[in-house]
């Protein structure tokens, strides 16, 4: 009988995947990673989605319904020198990360790959709407698209092909209602409507801002809005506050305002009055993660994604050296620093990804 480990977070994807895979034969270990920041009850409550008191409470109670066992991993260290640590680095540089790419990669799919090998465990499986496949052209092991229209392909952009190669995506071909009725009728588990995680799990109140200056121990660099002329419009209540493309929560200028630059060097950041400026159909991506392809000798056609919530778009990659640069058909709006652009085959199966540089 070959074991897994599942990734339990208390929520329902986790739950029915665990499930599933008791109902296939395997024999199911229930892990939950302990990623809290905060030393007291209240605090630690306050935190939302996979990271909160609530969400062990949870696991545990669906490990115990489907009669697996179930163990609690202390994963604090690695999750802020990982994770957290980085997203405020890059906050402060002027740029808008994406810490859930960075928790897949460097906690749920190399930690927890330590753990899981402790464990004596042939996979580990999580309760993610994602798919991983062969590409027939080159034998690589990829992700490609959910049908789901929870797909969270995007998100996973940097497996090794060791990480897909013992990973189980139990709910990769479901809908979401499909699998909450798994969870009711078939199950009886009292998660089956917990609500999504929607924010970062480790940001209290929603709030980026109170979570970077809690963290920095003293209030945010501040700096000028400017125009794209240099000119000073303004201070501006500190980096962190805002992204690219961002309109509310600027102040009064007298007529409608966008973010356009973020400069982490002067803390200044600068603003236009012309939502079309926000448009380019080019961008460079950096610290590459390839997956089907190994690299990109020649140039491509391809659907880039630059947000996690972007409809992938029709573009051309190329690569240099450790950049990819896409061009794409159509301007795309906002594209920002620090998030993730993830590039598809017309097949739905991911060619590459990397950071926008």
């Amino acid at each position: 009988m070959k074991k897994v480990v599942v990734a339990m977070s208390g929520g329902v994807d986790s739950s029915v995947a665990a499930y599933v895979l008791k109902a296939q034969g395997y024999e199911v270990i229930g892990v939950t990673m302990s990623v809290w920041q905060a030393e007291s009850a209240d605090e630690i409550a306050s935190r939302s989605g996979c990271c909160g008191m609530t969400a062990t409470e949870d696991a545990r109670y669906v490990c115990q319904k489907l009669d697996i066992p179930h163990y609690v991993l202390n994963f604090r260290d690695v999750f802020r020198k990982r994770v957290i640590a980085p997203f405020v680095e890059e906050y402060m540089k002027g740029r808008t990360p994406n810490p859930c790419i960075a928790c897949n990669a460097f906690v749920k799919w190399e930690y927890l790959f330590d753990k899981a090998k402790a464990l004596e465990a042939d996979f580990i499986a999580t309760g993610h709407y994602a798919k991983i496949v062969s590409n027939k052209d080159t034998g690589r092991l990829t992700i490609a698209t959910s049908p789901s229209a929870k797909d969270q392909s995007y998100a996973l952009y940097n497996m090794s092909q060791e990480a897909l190669s013992k990973t189980l995506f139990p709910i990769g071909d479901m809908d979401k209602e499909d699998v909450r009725e798994i969870a009711l009728e078939q199950i009886g588990l009292r998660v089956a409507y917990k609500p999504d995680s929607q924010e970062i799990c480790f940001v209290p109140y929603r709030n980026h801002a109170v979570f970077l200056e809690e963290y920095l121990g003293g209030s945010l660099p501040h700096g000028n809005f400017v125009d794209e002329d240099g000119n000073i419009l303004g201070e501006h209540g500190g980096l962190g506050r805002y992204t690219i493309g961002q309109r509310k929560g600027l102040g009064a200028f007298g007529a409608p305002m966008f973010v356009k630059g973020i400069n982490g060097a002067t803390a200044n950041i600068t603003l236009t009055k012309d939502e079309s400026r926000l448009f380019n159909n080019t961008l460079t991506v950096g610290d590459l993660a390839f997956m089907s392809h190994e690299s990109i000798e020649t140039p491509m056609n391809c659907l880039g994604k630059i947000r996690y919530a972007h409809k992938a778009s029709p573009c051309t990659i190329s690569q240099q050296g450790g950049i990819i640069t896409a061009t794409f058909k159509e301007a795309q709006r906002a594209i920002t620093p620090g998030q993730s652009a993830v590039f598809y085959d017309n097949n739905g199966g991911i060619i590459c990804g990397g950071i926008i540089q």
